[in-house]
C-alpha cells in the first residue's frame, strides 16, 4: 500500500509540474467556456438550454486532452516496465494512474466548474445535479481515457490518435451525462433513470479499465 500511496503521490506531482497536463486541461477548460457566451450572443434563453451540453462536452475534451500524459512520464523514464512486471499486482498500479489522472484532472475543472457554469447562465438549481453528475462521468471518462492510452503507450504524441480511439467510447457517458444533469435540473418524471445508467457506465469503466489496460502494456512492451 505504501508504494501505491508513493506512486499516486508522484503522478500527481507529475500532473501538476509544467507540462504534466493540468495546467493545459484547465487552460482549455477556461477559455472555452468564457469565449463561448461571445459566440452565441446575448441570448440568455439559449444559453441556459444548452450551458449542460457546453460543460460537459468541455470536461470531456479537457480529459482527453490529457490522456497521453497518463503513462508518458513512465515510458521516458523507463519506469513503467518495472511497474507493470516487478511492482504490485499492475491492475492495481493502473487503477492507482487512473486515480491519480483524475484527481489531477478532473478534480480542479468540477471545482470551477460551478463559477462558468453561472456564467453561462445555467440555473442556480442545477449546480448541485451538474457537479454530483459531473463527479461520477468524469471518473468514467479517466477510465476510458486510461484504456485509450495504454494501447497506443508506444506510440509518442498519440494524443490525437488516442482521441479518435477513445471518443465513441465517450459518447454513452456524454448522452447520460448531460440527460441525468436535465433531469435533476428541471426535476422531470423519473429523475434518477439516466443517473442510475450513467453510474453503472462509469462502474463498468472502472472494472474493466485496470485489466484492459494491464494487458495492452504487456502486450507493447
Amino acid at each position: 500500500m505504501k508504494s501505491l500511496y508513493a506512486l499516486l503521490k508522484r503522478d500527481m506531482t507529475l500532473f501538476f509540474r509544467s507540462g504534466g497536463g493540468a495546467g493545459q486541461a484547465i487552460g482549455f477548460y477556461l477559455v472555452v467556456v468564457i469565449l463561448f457566451p461571445f459566440a452565441v450572443g446575448p441570448d440568455l434563453n439559449l444559453l441556459a438550454r444548452i450551458s449542460i451540453g457546453i460543460l460537459w462536452v468541455i470536461l470531456l475534451l479537457a480529459i482527453l486532452l490529457s490522456a497521453e500524459r497518463i503513462f508518458a512520464d513512465d515510458l521516458e523514464d523507463g519506469s513503467l516496465t518495472l511497474l507493470i512486471t516487478a511492482g504490485p499486482l499492475p491492475e492495481l498500479v493502473i487503477l492507482t494512474k487512473l486515480i491519480a489522472h483524475w484527481i489531477a484532472i478532473a478534480m480542479p475543472l468540477l471545482l470551477i466548474t460551478p463559477v462558468l457554469a453561472i456564467m453561462l447562465n445555467l440555473p442556480l438549481g442545477g449546480l448541485m445535479p451538474m457537479i454530483l453528475c459531473m463527479f461520477i462521468g468524469s471518473l468514467g471518462l479517466c477510465a476510458l481515457a486510461t484504456i485509450g492510452a495504454s494501447i497506443l503507450v508506444a506510440i509518442r504524441r498519440a494524443n490525437q490518435i488516442i482521441s479518435l480511439l477513445i471518443l465513441p467510447l465517450y459518447i454513452p457517458t456524454l448522452i447520460f451525462g448531460v440527460s441525468a444533469t436535465n433531469d435533476l435540473t428541471f426535476e422531470v418524471e423519473k429523475p434518477y433513470a439516466s443517473l442510475t445508467i450513467l453510474i453503472a457506465i462509469t462502474l463498468i469503466s472502472l472494472l474493466v479499465a485496470p485489466f484492459a489496460a494491464a494487458q495492452a502494456i504487456k502486450a507493447n512492451l
